[in-house]
């Protein structure tokens, strides 16, 4: 499940890296990350006006996660290596954040354009994750995924938004509301038009106000990768006005 009690970056600060019981720094990044590589559990760095993260900030002594690595040639080429085991539960999610820091009718645009490379095994989903600046709202969409995972919440029916056509959910974690874009078929790449999707909560559904965006991020969240599997971000940019 897609659950989550506070923000991923509030994660990355937050977390208690010995509840985790995770073990790092055991694989190596690949040759080609010239500028930079971690296998620190919540290693990250700022590459041309994006943050990237390796947050392994899942698991539990009874299903701990395993070893991590992110590497980067820029912020929108990266990828990273994980060995986590066959075991119910998300593991991490390592990404890529653009912020926003504006109002959805503030916002003319904001879109965004992805190329992936992911493995056919292993139980994860390709997903961005937007979030409001106070962290109340939380936006998944979903372009792939693969093996037993699943979003938060009850499903709401299909749309056809931004350019692609999801299945949507809606929960709530306890902390904040979720409102999940499953993609109806699988895609390794393509273009998002996010703002209309922001609109339709907000206008349409009425789920929430006029809420500040603030981070855009992408990335992979992983339940299980065993043996170790690499996914791989070809190409993503994240533009707004």
């Amino acid at each position: 499940m897609a659950s989550r009690t506070i923000g991923r970056i509030s994660k990355v600060l937050l977390a208690p890296a010995l509840a985790l019981g995770v073990t790092v720094g055991v694989a190596s990044a690949p040759a080609s990350a010239a500028v930079w590589s971690t296998c620190d559990q919540y290693g990250n760095t700022n590459l041309n006006g994006y943050t990237l993260y390796n947050n392994i900030w899942g698991g539990t002594p009874s299903a701990p996660a395993g070893p991590q690595c992110t590497w980067a040639n820029s912020g929108t080429n990266w990828g990273t290596w994980a060995n986590h085991p066959n075991t119910g539960g998300i593991k991490s999610y390592p990404n890529a954040k653009k912020v926003i820091n504006k109002s959805i009718t503030s916002l003319g645009s904001l879109s965004s354009s992805y190329n992936v490379s992911v493995p056919s095994s292993g139980a994860y989903n390709t997903s961005y994750d937007i979030w409001d600046t106070d962290y109340d709202y939380e936006i998944m969409l979903w372009v792939n995924k693969t093996g037993a995972v699943g979003p938060l919440g009850t499903s709401q029916g299909n749309v056809t938004l931004g350019g692609h056509s999801w299945t949507v959910y809606k929960g709530n974690n306890g902390a904040n509301e979720v409102f999940s874009f499953i993609r109806t078929s699988n895609s390794s790449s393509g273009t998002v038009n996010i703002l209309p999707i922001l609109k339709w909560i907000k206008d349409t559904k009425g789920w929430m106000g006029n809420e500040t965006i603030g981070d855009v991020q992408f990335g992979y969240e992983i339940t299980s990768s065993q043996g170790g599997l690499d996914f791989t971000t070809n190409n993503l940019t994240v533009s707004s006005s």
